[in-house]
């Protein structure tokens, strides 16, 4: 399967797809608050074929005539969603974890809707039919395969894309291999540190951009809600952050090509991510290292390059490279610590490097590194 996203042009004819997309955000509530009466009474979920077929119902009373209009299939989509939603939230709660129900969704969130067989057709060129209309795209690549599924998905500048599933199987890509090996330590002040002094730096995409996007937010929150100055003020404040999103997805992509050109298996360690949210909050937000990672995985598994990950509790920082001892009074304002047992002087972010590619050796990702249960993950 590959999955191919174009931007619709922009026109009066994508009038008809936020219609569209504003709809389907009134089928999706009415199953929500089914699904919560039916919770509250029953303690769970109406099945997605009990809905599906209450829908079907609905459709031929006056008061939701205008569902006709919408695709069925892309209706039956909205549903299978709100299931997915509530089996979610019970597999969670068995496990013990906090996990909210599916939510009420105004139109002016309510992003997407899918098709599948039917309601839409991919014509040559640049072109393709939802509905009973016709709309151009900026067609950047060629599509191969068979198409199989097509959402359509609008953003929050009202721009509209289309993402398009086909069943082609890419071939691996005949890469040459190097026979290096690298380990990388995620880091605040370097974004990787390598072992063998292959760093990258932080770009902090947000951070470069945070004075624009407050007065962005400054100009937003002075204008009259409703009015058309707020919704230009709305407008310009998200068109900021999605240059911010852009820059940022395009750095990962990059990186993920670059390590994977580069080194035929890498070694990395498996974050606590939202620990570490806990602590520094916006900065690890605009890392993205969860998004970059699931980028490298995905290039990886294309060229075969080999990924290994350590234990998320294995302290690499506090441990020496050179003779193994662990200093346990080291915390996150030591950028460089001398151990007490060899006398060896490390920089904390490169010793972490070098116990990941020493580690990394004997573990496999989903395995525990013995000896290592400790309490902080950095």
């Amino acid at each position: 399967m590959k999955t191919y996203k174009f931007k619709l042009y922009s026109n009066h004819g994508n009038r008809e797809l936020h219609k569209t997309i504003d709809g389907h955000a009134w089928v999706w509530n009415h199953p929500d608050s089914s699904g919560r009466r039916y919770y509250a009474i029953y303690g769970k979920h109406i099945s997605k074929f009990r809905l599906i077929n209450h829908i079907s119902k609905l459709k031929r009373l006056p008061r939701f005539a205008h569902w006709n209009q919408l695709p069925s299939q892309a209706i039956q989509d909205v549903v299978v969603r709100v299931d997915k939603g509530y089996k979610a939230m019970f597999e969670a709660r068995e496990q013990g974890k906090a996990w909210g129900r599916p939510r009420f969704k105004p139109r002016r969130k309510y992003k997407s809707f899918t098709l599948l067989q039917a309601g839409w057709t991919l014509l040559p060129g640049n072109r393709i039919k939802i509905g009973k209309r016709i709309y151009s795209y900026f067609k950047s690549r060629d599509v191969f395969g068979k198409p199989k599924r097509c959402t359509i998905k609008r953003d929050a500048l009202g721009d509209v894309y289309i993402t398009i599933l086909t069943d082609y199987v890419e071939p691996d890509l005949n890469r040459l291999t190097t026979g290096k090996i690298a380990g990388f330590d995620f880091g605040l002040k370097r974004y990787l540190t390598g072992h063998n002094g292959h760093d990258i730096e932080s770009p902090l995409f947000f951070k470069r951009s945070l004075n624009a996007i407050k007065r962005a937010s400054r100009s937003h929150s002075r204008k009259r809600k409703g009015s058309k100055n707020w919704q230009r003020a709305r407008l310009d404040l998200a068109r900021r952050h999605r240059k911010v999103a852009n820059q940022r997805e395009d750095f990962h992509w990059q990186l993920a090509h670059l390590l994977t050109d580069a080194y035929d298996e890498i070694r990395l360690e498996d974050l606590n991510l939202q620990g570490m949210k806990a602590l520094w909050g916006r900065k690890v937000s605009d890392f993205g290292f969860a998004d970059f990672v699931a980028k490298l995985k995905y290039i990886a598994s294309k060229k075969g390059v080999k990924l290994v990950f350590i234990d998320k509790w294995y302290p690499s920082s506090k441990t020496c490279s050179a003779c193994g001892a662990v200093n346990e009074t080291l915390n996150l304002r030591d950028r460089s610590w001398e151990c007490q047992d060899c006398g060896t002087t490390h920089d904390r972010d490169r010793n972490a490097a070098m116990n990941i590619y020493r580690v990394g050796a004997s573990t496999r990702e989903g395995e525990d590194v013995s000896g290592t249960s400790v309490s902080c993950p950095c």
